[in-house]
Protein backbone atom coordinates (compact mmCIF):
# COMPACT_ATOMS: atom_id res chain seq x y z
CA UNK A 1 0.00 0.00 0.00
CA UNK A 2 1.23 3.22 -1.00
CA UNK A 3 2.24 5.77 2.12
CA UNK A 4 -0.81 8.19 0.90
CA UNK A 5 -3.01 5.58 1.46
CA UNK A 6 -1.64 4.62 4.58
CA UNK A 7 -2.08 8.54 5.79
CA UNK A 8 -5.97 8.08 4.27
CA UNK A 9 -6.26 5.43 6.65
CA UNK A 10 -4.62 6.66 9.43
CA UNK A 11 -6.75 9.95 9.01
CA UNK A 12 -10.20 7.63 9.06
CA UNK A 13 -9.47 6.83 12.58
CA UNK A 14 -8.23 10.07 13.79
CA UNK A 15 -11.72 11.35 12.18
CA UNK A 16 -13.53 8.57 14.20
CA UNK A 17 -11.54 9.88 17.26
CA UNK A 18 -13.37 13.19 16.39
CA UNK A 19 -16.35 11.67 16.20
CA UNK A 20 -16.76 9.85 19.72
CA UNK A 21 -15.09 13.31 21.17
CA UNK A 22 -18.67 14.92 19.91
CA UNK A 23 -20.24 11.58 20.39
CA UNK A 24 -18.85 9.04 23.32
CA UNK A 25 -21.87 6.92 22.84
CA UNK A 26 -21.54 6.86 19.06
CA UNK A 27 -21.16 3.14 17.18
CA UNK A 28 -18.78 2.13 14.70
CA UNK A 29 -18.56 0.87 11.26
CA UNK A 30 -16.12 0.84 9.38
CA UNK A 31 -13.65 3.79 7.62
CA UNK A 32 -11.57 2.16 4.93
CA UNK A 33 -9.36 3.93 2.09
CA UNK A 34 -11.04 4.80 -1.19
CA UNK A 35 -9.78 6.87 -4.53
CA UNK A 36 -8.55 10.24 -3.31
CA UNK A 37 -9.54 9.90 0.70
CA UNK A 38 -11.20 7.98 3.02
CA UNK A 39 -14.68 7.64 4.44
CA UNK A 40 -15.85 6.62 8.33
CA UNK A 41 -19.41 5.19 9.20
CA UNK A 42 -21.10 5.87 12.34
CA UNK A 43 -24.45 5.08 14.05
CA UNK A 44 -26.15 7.23 16.98
CA UNK A 45 -24.92 10.76 15.38
CA UNK A 46 -26.58 13.28 14.21
CA UNK A 47 -24.65 15.82 12.01
CA UNK A 48 -24.54 17.48 8.77
CA UNK A 49 -21.90 18.91 6.53
CA UNK A 50 -21.62 22.34 8.78
CA UNK A 51 -20.47 20.91 11.25
CA UNK A 52 -17.16 19.15 9.51
CA UNK A 53 -15.21 22.57 9.64
CA UNK A 54 -15.64 21.77 13.63
CA UNK A 55 -14.27 17.90 13.45
CA UNK A 56 -11.66 19.01 11.10
CA UNK A 57 -10.06 21.19 13.80
CA UNK A 58 -10.50 18.39 15.96
CA UNK A 59 -8.61 15.93 13.80
CA UNK A 60 -5.76 18.84 13.65
CA UNK A 61 -5.15 19.01 17.06
CA UNK A 62 -4.97 15.25 17.08
CA UNK A 63 -2.57 15.42 14.23
CA UNK A 64 -0.27 17.89 16.29
CA UNK A 65 -0.22 15.19 19.72
CA UNK A 66 2.08 13.49 17.84
CA UNK A 67 0.12 10.28 18.28
CA UNK A 68 1.24 6.88 17.59
CA UNK A 69 -0.66 4.42 15.67
CA UNK A 70 0.26 0.66 17.12
CA UNK A 71 -0.40 -2.72 16.02
CA UNK A 72 -1.40 -5.60 18.13
CA UNK A 73 -2.30 -8.97 17.34
CA UNK A 74 -4.87 -10.21 19.57
CA UNK A 75 -7.06 -13.40 20.78
CA UNK A 76 -10.73 -14.31 20.21
CA UNK A 77 -11.59 -13.61 23.73
CA UNK A 78 -9.94 -10.24 23.64
CA UNK A 79 -10.89 -8.92 20.82
CA UNK A 80 -14.76 -9.54 22.22
CA UNK A 81 -14.09 -7.89 25.64
CA UNK A 82 -12.32 -4.79 24.17
CA UNK A 83 -15.96 -4.27 21.89
CA UNK A 84 -18.44 -5.75 24.33
CA UNK A 85 -20.77 -3.52 26.94
CA UNK A 86 -18.44 -4.05 29.77
CA UNK A 87 -15.09 -3.94 28.40
CA UNK A 88 -12.69 -1.71 26.05
CA UNK A 89 -11.54 1.42 26.26
CA UNK A 90 -13.24 4.56 26.64
CA UNK A 91 -12.55 5.68 22.89
CA UNK A 92 -12.99 3.33 20.64
CA UNK A 93 -14.38 0.36 22.29
CA UNK A 94 -17.31 -0.58 24.77
CA UNK A 95 -20.77 -1.75 23.13
CA UNK A 96 -19.65 -1.39 19.62
CA UNK A 97 -21.98 -4.12 18.20
CA UNK A 98 -20.85 -3.32 14.60
CA UNK A 99 -17.43 -4.41 15.96
CA UNK A 100 -18.22 -7.25 17.42
CA UNK A 101 -20.45 -8.39 13.87
CA UNK A 102 -16.85 -8.26 11.82
CA UNK A 103 -14.83 -10.51 14.66
CA UNK A 104 -17.68 -13.13 13.87
CA UNK A 105 -17.37 -12.89 10.60
CA UNK A 106 -13.06 -12.64 11.01
CA UNK A 107 -13.86 -15.82 13.43
CA UNK A 108 -15.60 -17.84 10.88
CA UNK A 109 -13.32 -16.95 7.71
CA UNK A 110 -10.27 -18.43 10.07
CA UNK A 111 -8.36 -14.98 9.83
CA UNK A 112 -6.36 -12.92 12.38
CA UNK A 113 -7.56 -10.41 14.57
CA UNK A 114 -5.67 -7.14 14.98
CA UNK A 115 -6.22 -3.67 16.41
CA UNK A 116 -4.82 -0.32 16.10
CA UNK A 117 -4.11 2.18 19.25
CA UNK A 118 -3.50 5.46 19.05
CA UNK A 119 -3.62 7.31 22.53
CA UNK A 120 -6.97 6.26 23.98
CA UNK A 121 -8.84 5.40 21.03
CA UNK A 122 -8.62 1.19 20.12
CA UNK A 123 -10.14 0.25 17.08
CA UNK A 124 -10.90 -3.21 15.06
CA UNK A 125 -7.89 -2.96 11.83
CA UNK A 126 -5.82 -4.78 9.53
CA UNK A 127 -3.49 -1.32 8.88
CA UNK A 128 -1.72 -0.37 7.65
CA UNK A 129 -0.84 2.85 9.29
CA UNK A 130 1.60 5.54 9.62
CA UNK A 131 3.57 5.17 12.35
CA UNK A 132 2.87 8.45 13.98
CA UNK A 133 0.42 11.37 13.10
CA UNK A 134 3.57 13.40 12.58
CA UNK A 135 3.84 12.00 9.06
CA UNK A 136 -0.12 13.49 7.77
CA UNK A 137 0.43 16.80 6.41
CA UNK A 138 -1.90 18.78 8.06
CA UNK A 139 -3.23 20.87 5.20
CA UNK A 140 -3.69 17.85 2.83
CA UNK A 141 -7.12 16.95 3.73
CA UNK A 142 -10.39 18.16 3.43
CA UNK A 143 -13.58 16.59 5.30
CA UNK A 144 -15.98 17.07 2.49
CA UNK A 145 -19.72 15.80 2.54
CA UNK A 146 -22.27 13.54 4.73
CA UNK A 147 -23.92 10.83 3.35
CA UNK A 148 -26.44 7.96 4.42
CA UNK A 149 -25.36 4.25 3.79
CA UNK A 150 -26.87 0.95 4.70
CA UNK A 151 -24.37 -1.07 7.24
CA UNK A 152 -22.33 -3.71 5.04
CA UNK A 153 -24.21 -2.36 1.95
CA UNK A 154 -26.89 -4.10 2.35
CA UNK A 155 -31.03 -2.64 2.34
CA UNK A 156 -31.56 -5.05 4.66
CA UNK A 157 -29.38 -3.16 7.46
CA UNK A 158 -29.52 0.20 9.40
CA UNK A 159 -28.51 3.04 7.60
CA UNK A 160 -25.29 5.20 9.03
CA UNK A 161 -23.98 8.16 8.71
CA UNK A 162 -21.48 8.39 6.41
CA UNK A 163 -18.33 11.18 6.65
CA UNK A 164 -16.12 11.86 3.40
CA UNK A 165 -12.93 12.94 3.62
CA UNK A 166 -10.54 14.04 1.00
CA UNK A 167 -6.41 13.68 1.77
CA UNK A 168 -3.23 14.03 -0.29
CA UNK A 169 0.42 14.68 0.09
CA UNK A 170 0.51 18.12 -0.34
CA UNK A 171 -2.00 21.39 0.08
CA UNK A 172 -1.58 21.93 -3.53
CA UNK A 173 -2.91 18.52 -4.72
CA UNK A 174 -6.09 18.61 -2.41
CA UNK A 175 -6.62 22.65 -4.00
CA UNK A 176 -5.87 21.19 -7.45
CA UNK A 177 -8.44 18.51 -6.96
CA UNK A 178 -10.76 21.01 -5.42
CA UNK A 179 -10.74 22.94 -8.13
CA UNK A 180 -10.89 19.76 -10.80
CA UNK A 181 -14.12 18.52 -8.78
CA UNK A 182 -15.50 22.35 -8.93
CA UNK A 183 -15.61 22.34 -12.92
CA UNK A 184 -17.02 18.86 -12.86
CA UNK A 185 -19.86 19.76 -10.85
CA UNK A 186 -20.31 22.44 -13.14
CA UNK A 187 -19.95 19.57 -16.16
CA UNK A 188 -22.77 17.01 -14.05
CA UNK A 189 -24.27 16.23 -16.64
CA UNK A 190 -27.58 15.43 -14.55
CA UNK A 191 -27.65 19.44 -14.08
CA UNK A 192 -27.05 19.89 -17.95
CA UNK A 193 -29.31 17.07 -19.03
CA UNK A 194 -32.11 19.16 -17.28
CA UNK A 195 -31.37 22.41 -18.24
CA UNK A 196 -30.92 21.32 -21.96
CA UNK A 197 -33.51 19.39 -21.67
CA UNK A 198 -31.74 16.21 -22.70
CA UNK A 199 -33.36 13.75 -20.46
CA UNK A 200 -35.37 13.02 -16.90
CA UNK A 201 -35.53 10.58 -14.22
CA UNK A 202 -39.20 10.56 -12.86
CA UNK A 203 -39.43 8.62 -9.66
CA UNK A 204 -43.05 7.05 -10.84
CA UNK A 205 -41.90 5.36 -14.01
CA UNK A 206 -39.07 4.42 -11.65
CA UNK A 207 -35.21 4.67 -10.33
CA UNK A 208 -32.94 3.91 -12.75
CA UNK A 209 -34.82 3.94 -15.95
CA UNK A 210 -34.12 7.53 -18.15
CA UNK A 211 -36.64 9.48 -19.98
CA UNK A 212 -35.59 10.61 -22.80
CA UNK A 213 -37.24 14.46 -23.68
CA UNK A 214 -37.34 15.22 -27.54
CA UNK A 215 -33.74 17.22 -27.54
CA UNK A 216 -31.91 14.22 -25.95
CA UNK A 217 -33.70 11.64 -28.64
CA UNK A 218 -32.70 13.47 -31.44
CA UNK A 219 -29.29 13.57 -29.90
CA UNK A 220 -28.97 9.91 -29.60
CA UNK A 221 -30.49 9.08 -32.63
CA UNK A 222 -28.10 10.79 -34.64
CA UNK A 223 -25.21 8.77 -32.50
CA UNK A 224 -27.28 5.49 -33.41
CA UNK A 225 -27.16 6.36 -36.79
CA UNK A 226 -23.51 7.59 -37.26
CA UNK A 227 -22.38 4.47 -35.23
CA UNK A 228 -24.65 1.82 -37.57
CA UNK A 229 -23.62 3.38 -40.59
CA UNK A 230 -20.25 2.68 -39.67
CA UNK A 231 -20.57 -1.04 -38.05
CA UNK A 232 -22.47 -1.81 -41.70
CA UNK A 233 -19.58 -0.27 -43.78
CA UNK A 234 -17.61 -2.26 -42.02
CA UNK A 235 -19.38 -5.96 -43.01
CA UNK A 236 -21.75 -6.43 -39.70
CA UNK A 237 -24.91 -7.57 -40.33
CA UNK A 238 -27.93 -5.83 -38.12
CA UNK A 239 -30.06 -7.60 -35.60
CA UNK A 240 -32.79 -7.28 -33.13
CA UNK A 241 -33.81 -9.32 -30.04
CA UNK A 242 -36.96 -9.25 -27.60
CA UNK A 243 -36.59 -7.59 -24.74
CA UNK A 244 -36.94 -11.28 -22.20
CA UNK A 245 -36.31 -14.79 -22.70
CA UNK A 246 -37.03 -17.97 -21.53
CA UNK A 247 -35.49 -19.72 -18.48
CA UNK A 248 -33.65 -22.41 -20.50
CA UNK A 249 -31.91 -19.92 -22.64
CA UNK A 250 -30.32 -18.03 -19.70
CA UNK A 251 -30.15 -21.87 -18.53
CA UNK A 252 -27.99 -22.69 -21.19
CA UNK A 253 -25.84 -19.27 -20.76
CA UNK A 254 -24.99 -20.05 -17.32
CA UNK A 255 -26.61 -16.44 -16.37
CA UNK A 256 -28.76 -17.95 -13.99
CA UNK A 257 -26.08 -19.93 -12.01
CA UNK A 258 -23.06 -17.01 -12.47
CA UNK A 259 -24.95 -13.86 -13.04
CA UNK A 260 -28.77 -14.42 -11.24
CA UNK A 261 -28.00 -11.33 -8.52
CA UNK A 262 -28.00 -8.89 -11.26
CA UNK A 263 -30.62 -10.19 -12.75
CA UNK A 264 -34.52 -9.14 -12.13
CA UNK A 265 -37.14 -11.85 -11.21
CA UNK A 266 -39.22 -13.80 -13.59
CA UNK A 267 -42.59 -13.41 -14.89
CA UNK A 268 -44.36 -16.48 -15.45
CA UNK A 269 -46.30 -17.09 -19.40
CA UNK A 270 -48.21 -20.09 -19.26
CA UNK A 271 -46.20 -22.40 -16.70
CA UNK A 272 -42.87 -21.27 -18.53
CA UNK A 273 -40.70 -18.25 -17.10
CA UNK A 274 -39.05 -15.62 -18.38
CA UNK A 275 -36.68 -13.19 -17.59
CA UNK A 276 -35.42 -9.57 -18.53
CA UNK A 277 -32.34 -10.02 -20.63
CA UNK A 278 -29.51 -8.72 -18.92
CA UNK A 279 -27.21 -9.43 -21.92
CA UNK A 280 -28.08 -9.89 -25.55
CA UNK A 281 -25.02 -12.26 -26.26
CA UNK A 282 -27.08 -15.38 -26.08
CA UNK A 283 -29.93 -14.36 -28.59
CA UNK A 284 -26.91 -13.45 -30.76
CA UNK A 285 -25.97 -16.96 -30.72
CA UNK A 286 -29.35 -18.84 -31.05
CA UNK A 287 -29.58 -16.26 -34.36
CA UNK A 288 -26.09 -18.00 -35.67
CA UNK A 289 -27.85 -21.22 -35.16
CA UNK A 290 -30.31 -20.52 -37.03
CA UNK A 291 -28.70 -21.90 -40.19
CA UNK A 292 -25.79 -24.35 -41.02
CA UNK A 293 -22.36 -22.34 -41.43
CA UNK A 294 -19.73 -23.62 -43.30
CA UNK A 295 -15.87 -22.41 -43.60
CA UNK A 296 -16.75 -20.02 -46.44
CA UNK A 297 -19.63 -17.92 -44.21
CA UNK A 298 -17.38 -16.84 -41.23
CA UNK A 299 -16.98 -14.22 -40.56
CA UNK A 300 -19.99 -13.60 -39.12
CA UNK A 301 -20.52 -10.01 -37.61
CA UNK A 302 -23.49 -9.10 -35.61
CA UNK A 303 -24.48 -5.41 -34.52
CA UNK A 304 -27.41 -4.63 -32.12
CA UNK A 305 -28.19 -1.73 -29.85
CA UNK A 306 -29.92 -3.97 -28.01
CA UNK A 307 -31.95 -2.66 -24.48
CA UNK A 308 -30.57 -4.86 -21.21
CA UNK A 309 -31.84 -4.69 -17.81
CA UNK A 310 -29.73 -5.74 -14.67
CA UNK A 311 -30.43 -4.99 -11.32
CA UNK A 312 -28.27 -2.39 -9.54
CA UNK A 313 -28.99 -0.82 -5.74
CA UNK A 314 -30.55 2.46 -5.64
CA UNK A 315 -27.87 4.05 -3.67
CA UNK A 316 -25.90 3.24 -7.29
CA UNK A 317 -27.60 4.89 -9.84
CA UNK A 318 -26.27 7.99 -10.61
CA UNK A 319 -28.13 9.82 -13.73
CA UNK A 320 -27.39 8.28 -17.05
CA UNK A 321 -24.37 6.74 -16.05
CA UNK A 322 -25.44 3.87 -13.65
CA UNK A 323 -29.16 2.68 -14.45
CA UNK A 324 -31.50 -0.42 -14.19
CA UNK A 325 -32.45 -0.20 -18.08
CA UNK A 326 -29.67 0.58 -20.54
CA UNK A 327 -28.93 0.05 -24.61
CA UNK A 328 -25.80 -1.73 -25.42
CA UNK A 329 -23.79 -0.93 -28.34
CA UNK A 330 -23.09 -4.59 -29.00
CA UNK A 331 -21.00 -6.57 -31.29
CA UNK A 332 -20.52 -10.15 -31.71
CA UNK A 333 -18.04 -11.72 -34.35
CA UNK A 334 -17.95 -15.74 -34.93
CA UNK A 335 -15.03 -16.16 -36.76
CA UNK A 336 -12.36 -19.25 -37.45
CA UNK A 337 -8.92 -19.52 -35.32
CA UNK A 338 -7.37 -18.24 -38.67
CA UNK A 339 -9.42 -15.42 -39.18
CA UNK A 340 -9.02 -14.44 -35.03
CA UNK A 341 -6.22 -11.69 -35.49
CA UNK A 342 -7.40 -9.50 -38.56
CA UNK A 343 -11.03 -9.73 -36.71
CA UNK A 344 -9.59 -8.56 -33.69
CA UNK A 345 -7.34 -5.27 -35.45
CA UNK A 346 -10.72 -4.73 -37.86
CA UNK A 347 -12.74 -4.49 -34.44
CA UNK A 348 -9.36 -2.22 -32.69
CA UNK A 349 -9.42 -0.22 -35.90
CA UNK A 350 -13.35 0.69 -36.21
CA UNK A 351 -13.31 1.77 -32.27
CA UNK A 352 -10.64 4.27 -32.66
CA UNK A 353 -12.29 6.09 -35.18
CA UNK A 354 -15.69 6.06 -33.91
CA UNK A 355 -14.09 7.24 -30.48
CA UNK A 356 -12.19 10.15 -32.19
CA UNK A 357 -15.24 10.99 -34.18
CA UNK A 358 -16.94 11.71 -30.95
CA UNK A 359 -13.91 13.95 -30.43
CA UNK A 360 -12.10 11.84 -28.08
CA UNK A 361 -8.01 11.57 -28.35
CA UNK A 362 -6.29 10.11 -25.50
CA UNK A 363 -6.58 6.37 -25.11
CA UNK A 364 -4.99 3.83 -22.25
CA UNK A 365 -5.44 0.11 -22.66
CA UNK A 366 -5.73 -2.57 -20.33
CA UNK A 367 -4.80 -6.02 -21.41
CA UNK A 368 -6.39 -8.59 -19.19
CA UNK A 369 -5.01 -12.02 -19.34
CA UNK A 370 -5.31 -15.13 -17.02
CA UNK A 371 -3.60 -15.81 -14.07
CA UNK A 372 -0.71 -18.76 -15.13
CA UNK A 373 -0.16 -19.88 -11.51
CA UNK A 374 -3.90 -20.95 -11.48
CA UNK A 375 -5.07 -22.42 -14.54
CA UNK A 376 -7.46 -24.25 -13.73
CA UNK A 377 -9.90 -21.42 -12.60
CA UNK A 378 -10.40 -20.87 -17.06
CA UNK A 379 -11.71 -22.31 -19.88
CA UNK A 380 -10.19 -22.69 -22.77
CA UNK A 381 -6.50 -24.79 -23.50
CA UNK A 382 -3.06 -23.35 -23.28
CA UNK A 383 -2.83 -22.94 -27.19
CA UNK A 384 -6.82 -20.64 -27.37
CA UNK A 385 -4.90 -18.53 -24.68
CA UNK A 386 -2.10 -17.86 -26.10
CA UNK A 387 -3.20 -17.16 -29.78
CA UNK A 388 -5.89 -14.95 -28.17
CA UNK A 389 -3.81 -12.81 -25.87
CA UNK A 390 -1.29 -12.32 -28.77
CA UNK A 391 -4.06 -11.32 -31.45
CA UNK A 392 -5.16 -9.25 -28.49
CA UNK A 393 -1.39 -7.16 -28.73
CA UNK A 394 -1.62 -7.18 -32.40
CA UNK A 395 -4.77 -5.20 -32.53
CA UNK A 396 -3.48 -2.66 -29.85
CA UNK A 397 -0.04 -2.34 -31.33
CA UNK A 398 -1.40 -1.84 -34.71
CA UNK A 399 -3.46 1.07 -33.68
CA UNK A 400 -0.68 2.71 -31.99
CA UNK A 401 -1.60 2.14 -28.77
CA UNK A 402 0.16 1.22 -25.69
CA UNK A 403 -1.09 -1.37 -22.90
CA UNK A 404 -1.04 -2.53 -19.37
CA UNK A 405 -0.92 -5.99 -18.78
CA UNK A 406 -2.99 -6.97 -15.96
CA UNK A 407 -2.40 -10.74 -14.82
CA UNK A 408 -5.44 -12.37 -13.19
CA UNK A 409 -7.88 -9.98 -14.59
CA UNK A 410 -8.87 -12.17 -16.99
CA UNK A 411 -12.72 -13.55 -16.81
CA UNK A 412 -12.66 -17.56 -16.97
CA UNK A 413 -13.89 -17.48 -20.27
CA UNK A 414 -11.19 -15.52 -22.06
CA UNK A 415 -8.81 -12.65 -22.12
CA UNK A 416 -9.81 -8.81 -23.16
CA UNK A 417 -9.10 -5.09 -23.82
CA UNK A 418 -10.70 -2.55 -21.98
CA UNK A 419 -10.15 0.84 -23.72
CA UNK A 420 -10.14 4.22 -21.46
CA UNK A 421 -10.16 7.45 -22.60
CA UNK A 422 -9.84 10.99 -20.63
CA UNK A 423 -12.33 13.70 -20.75
CA UNK A 424 -11.59 17.60 -21.53
CA UNK A 425 -10.84 17.73 -17.60
CA UNK A 426 -8.74 14.79 -17.65
CA UNK A 427 -10.77 12.24 -15.53
CA UNK A 428 -10.29 8.81 -17.02
CA UNK A 429 -13.54 7.00 -18.38
CA UNK A 430 -13.41 2.95 -19.14
CA UNK A 431 -15.39 3.23 -22.96
CA UNK A 432 -15.24 0.15 -24.93
CA UNK A 433 -14.23 -3.54 -23.88
CA UNK A 434 -13.40 -6.45 -26.56
CA UNK A 435 -13.87 -10.15 -25.11
CA UNK A 436 -12.88 -13.51 -26.44
CA UNK A 437 -15.04 -15.89 -25.26
CA UNK A 438 -14.45 -19.64 -25.18
CA UNK A 439 -17.73 -20.02 -22.97
CA UNK A 440 -20.71 -19.53 -24.35
CA UNK A 441 -19.56 -21.32 -28.24
CA UNK A 442 -19.12 -24.29 -26.09
CA UNK A 443 -21.94 -23.90 -23.55
CA UNK A 444 -24.37 -23.77 -26.88
CA UNK A 445 -22.02 -26.14 -29.12
CA UNK A 446 -21.59 -23.06 -31.64
CA UNK A 447 -19.57 -24.45 -34.79
CA UNK A 448 -19.13 -24.44 -38.35
CA UNK A 449 -18.20 -27.28 -40.90
CA UNK A 450 -14.85 -27.02 -42.25
CA UNK A 451 -13.98 -27.63 -46.15
CA UNK A 452 -13.38 -31.41 -44.88
CA UNK A 453 -16.88 -31.66 -43.95
CA UNK A 454 -16.08 -31.73 -39.93
CA UNK A 455 -17.20 -29.73 -36.74
CA UNK A 456 -15.37 -26.86 -35.84
CA UNK A 457 -15.84 -24.88 -32.65
CA UNK A 458 -15.92 -21.35 -33.89
CA UNK A 459 -14.12 -17.97 -32.04
CA UNK A 460 -16.28 -15.44 -30.84
CA UNK A 461 -15.54 -11.91 -29.84
CA UNK A 462 -17.88 -9.28 -27.43
CA UNK A 463 -17.79 -6.20 -28.65
CA UNK A 464 -18.89 -3.27 -26.97
CA UNK A 465 -17.84 -0.22 -28.39
CA UNK A 466 -19.56 2.67 -26.99
CA UNK A 467 -20.48 0.41 -24.16
CA UNK A 468 -23.89 1.58 -22.55
CA UNK A 469 -25.58 4.15 -24.50
CA UNK A 470 -26.90 6.25 -22.09
CA UNK A 471 -23.43 6.09 -20.36
CA UNK A 472 -21.86 7.18 -22.94
CA UNK A 473 -24.04 10.17 -23.80
CA UNK A 474 -23.75 10.97 -19.99
CA UNK A 475 -19.69 10.78 -21.02
CA UNK A 476 -20.47 13.50 -23.72
CA UNK A 477 -22.57 15.62 -21.93
CA UNK A 478 -19.62 16.05 -19.35
CA UNK A 479 -16.51 15.82 -21.88
CA UNK A 480 -18.58 19.12 -23.84
CA UNK A 481 -20.23 20.32 -20.80
CA UNK A 482 -23.29 20.41 -23.06
CA UNK A 483 -21.53 22.39 -26.03
CA UNK A 484 -21.89 19.70 -28.25
CA UNK A 485 -20.26 19.87 -31.60
CA UNK A 486 -22.77 21.05 -34.44
CA UNK A 487 -23.07 17.43 -36.11
CA UNK A 488 -24.10 16.28 -32.17
CA UNK A 489 -26.02 18.99 -31.02
CA UNK A 490 -30.27 18.57 -30.81
CA UNK A 491 -30.56 22.07 -32.36
CA UNK A 492 -27.87 23.45 -34.63
CA UNK A 493 -29.20 26.70 -35.42
CA UNK A 494 -31.80 29.32 -33.79
CA UNK A 495 -33.74 31.97 -36.21
CA UNK A 496 -34.43 35.21 -33.95
CA UNK A 497 -36.45 37.37 -36.28
CA UNK A 498 -36.26 41.13 -34.67
CA UNK A 499 -39.42 41.59 -34.67
CA UNK A 500 -43.18 40.01 -35.28
CA UNK A 501 -42.75 41.76 -39.03
CA UNK A 502 -39.77 39.10 -39.65
CA UNK A 503 -42.06 35.92 -39.11
CA UNK A 504 -42.27 35.21 -42.37
CA UNK A 505 -38.93 35.30 -43.38
CA UNK A 506 -37.97 33.93 -40.82
CA UNK A 507 -40.23 30.81 -41.64
CA UNK A 508 -38.49 31.04 -44.86
CA UNK A 509 -34.93 30.41 -43.29
CA UNK A 510 -36.61 27.59 -41.53
CA UNK A 511 -37.91 25.85 -44.68
CA UNK A 512 -34.67 25.94 -46.66
CA UNK A 513 -32.30 24.87 -43.81
CA UNK A 514 -34.69 21.69 -42.89
CA UNK A 515 -34.33 20.96 -46.24
CA UNK A 516 -30.86 20.92 -45.81
CA UNK A 517 -31.01 18.92 -42.78
CA UNK A 518 -30.04 21.21 -40.68
CA UNK A 519 -31.88 20.68 -37.15
CA UNK A 520 -33.08 24.25 -36.26
CA UNK A 521 -35.51 26.36 -34.95
CA UNK A 522 -37.49 30.00 -34.18
CA UNK A 523 -37.05 31.83 -31.16
CA UNK A 524 -40.32 33.46 -31.11
CA UNK A 525 -40.88 35.29 -28.12
CA UNK A 526 -42.27 38.77 -26.52
CA UNK A 527 -38.40 39.29 -24.50
CA UNK A 528 -36.09 41.86 -26.02
CA UNK A 529 -33.64 40.59 -28.95
CA UNK A 530 -31.04 40.85 -26.49
CA UNK A 531 -32.81 38.22 -23.72
CA UNK A 532 -33.52 35.93 -26.72
CA UNK A 533 -29.78 35.80 -27.19
CA UNK A 534 -28.76 35.10 -24.14
CA UNK A 535 -31.43 32.04 -24.11
CA UNK A 536 -29.93 30.65 -27.09
CA UNK A 537 -26.50 31.26 -25.94
CA UNK A 538 -27.26 28.95 -22.08
CA UNK A 539 -29.27 26.57 -24.28
CA UNK A 540 -25.68 25.91 -26.02
CA UNK A 541 -26.70 26.68 -29.86
CA UNK A 542 -23.54 26.68 -31.94
CA UNK A 543 -25.57 29.11 -34.43
CA UNK A 544 -27.98 31.81 -33.69
CA UNK A 545 -29.24 34.02 -36.57
CA UNK A 546 -30.93 36.96 -36.41
CA UNK A 547 -32.93 38.73 -39.08
CA UNK A 548 -34.46 41.78 -39.47
CA UNK A 549 -35.20 44.26 -42.60
CA UNK A 550 -31.35 44.05 -43.84
CA UNK A 551 -31.62 40.52 -44.10
CA UNK A 552 -34.27 40.21 -45.60
CA UNK A 553 -33.83 42.65 -48.42
CA UNK A 554 -30.26 41.02 -48.73
CA UNK A 555 -30.97 37.36 -48.43
CA UNK A 556 -28.48 37.05 -45.57
CA UNK A 557 -28.55 35.89 -42.05
CA UNK A 558 -26.77 37.59 -39.33
CA UNK A 559 -24.77 34.83 -37.78
CA UNK A 560 -23.16 34.32 -33.90
CA UNK A 561 -21.24 31.39 -33.60
CA UNK A 562 -20.92 30.00 -30.00
CA UNK A 563 -17.72 30.66 -28.69
CA UNK A 564 -17.07 33.39 -31.26
CA UNK A 565 -19.58 36.15 -31.46
CA UNK A 566 -20.61 37.69 -34.31
CA UNK A 567 -19.53 37.16 -37.38
CA UNK A 568 -21.71 39.44 -39.39
CA UNK A 569 -24.46 38.98 -42.31
CA UNK A 570 -23.61 35.97 -44.46
CA UNK A 571 -25.84 35.24 -47.62
CA UNK A 572 -28.26 32.22 -46.66
CA UNK A 573 -26.17 29.50 -49.45
CA UNK A 574 -23.02 30.57 -48.12
CA UNK A 575 -24.24 30.00 -44.53
CA UNK A 576 -26.02 26.15 -45.61
CA UNK A 577 -22.93 25.28 -47.03
CA UNK A 578 -20.56 26.42 -44.22
CA UNK A 579 -22.79 24.44 -41.73
CA UNK A 580 -23.15 21.12 -43.56
CA UNK A 581 -19.37 20.95 -44.04
CA UNK A 582 -19.22 21.48 -40.23
CA UNK A 583 -21.46 18.35 -39.74
CA UNK A 584 -20.27 16.26 -42.72
CA UNK A 585 -16.83 16.75 -41.17
CA UNK A 586 -17.58 16.14 -37.75
CA UNK A 587 -16.29 18.80 -36.10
Amino acid sequence: MKDINKKRHSLSHLLAMAVLEKFPRAKLGIGPTIENGFYYDFDGIKISDEDLPKLEKAMLELIAQDLKFIKKNITTAEAKKIFSAKGGSALGGKNQPYKLELIKELIKNKKSITIYKSGDFTDLCAGPHVKSTKEINPEGFKLVKTAGAYWRGSEKNKMLTRIYGLAFETKKDLEDYLKLQEEAEKRDHRKIGKDLELFIIDETVGQGLPLWLPRGAIMRQVMEDFVLKEYLKNGYQLVRTPHIGSEKLFGISGHLDFYKESMYAPVEIENEKYYLKPMNCPMHIRIYQNSPKSYRDLPVRYTELGTVYRYEKSGTLHGLIRVRGFTQDDGHILCREDQLGEEIFRAVKLTKHILESFGFRNFKVALSVRDLKNKKKYLGNDKDWKKSEEALIKGIKEAGWNYEREEGEAVFYGPKMDIKTTDAIGREWQISTLQVDFNLPKKFDVFYTDKDGKKKQVFMLHRALLGSLERFVGILIEHYAGAFPVWLSPVQTRILPVSEKFNDYAEKILEELKNADVRTEIGESNETLGKRIRSAELQKIPYILVVGEKEKQAGTVAVRERGKGDLGAIPLKNFIEKIKKEISEKK
